[in-house]
């Protein structure tokens, strides 16, 4: 007898998202600077976790979208930093004016540690724009799920 699976990604992403903040970062640096200005600027650790990395097939081609990850000390939570751009791709089309999409994911994550960490980003020279984005205002969440 065979048994069948089926796996409801709806009711996964929902799980995924409980307890994070989302942000969209627009920048004029690269990845790699990016996370350096963080890291060396506001005292960040991000690193290239070579675990997770996102692929989307769009167009008939496979592209990689990077994530960084920062362990928060003493807590529960983690922050990804994903490229939101590859090779003049989205990995949120509905965000292509964002470079980066900074998700903070914890069991103990608060919606009063966003804005502090809002104001800390906005000090950095290379950065225009950082803004909260709410889990309703865009289609593609799956594709930040890794």
């Amino acid at each position: 007898m065979s048994t069948h699976f089926r796996l409801e990604m709806g009711e996964t992403t929902e799980r995924f998202f409980d307890d994070t903040c989302l942000l969209g970062i627009l920048t004029t640096q690269k990845n790699y600077q990016f996370c350096w200005q963080l890291n060396y600027t506001l005292g960040y650790d991000f690193f290239l976790n070579t675990d997770i990395h996102i692929e989307v097939a769009r167009k008939g081609r496979k592209y990689k979208f990077l994530v960084y990850e920062h362990q928060v000390i003493a807590s529960q939570c983690v922050y990804y930093l994903y490229e939101n751009q590859c090779e003049g791709e989205y990995l949120l089309p509905e965000f292509k004016h964002f470079d980066f999409l900074w998700l903070m994911k914890g069991d103990y994550f608060e919606a009063s540690y966003t804005q502090p960490i809002i104001d800390e980003i906005k000090t950095l020279p290379s950065v225009q724009l950082v803004t909260e984005l709410t889990n309703e205002k865009f289609k593609n969440k799956s594709y930040l799920i890794f």
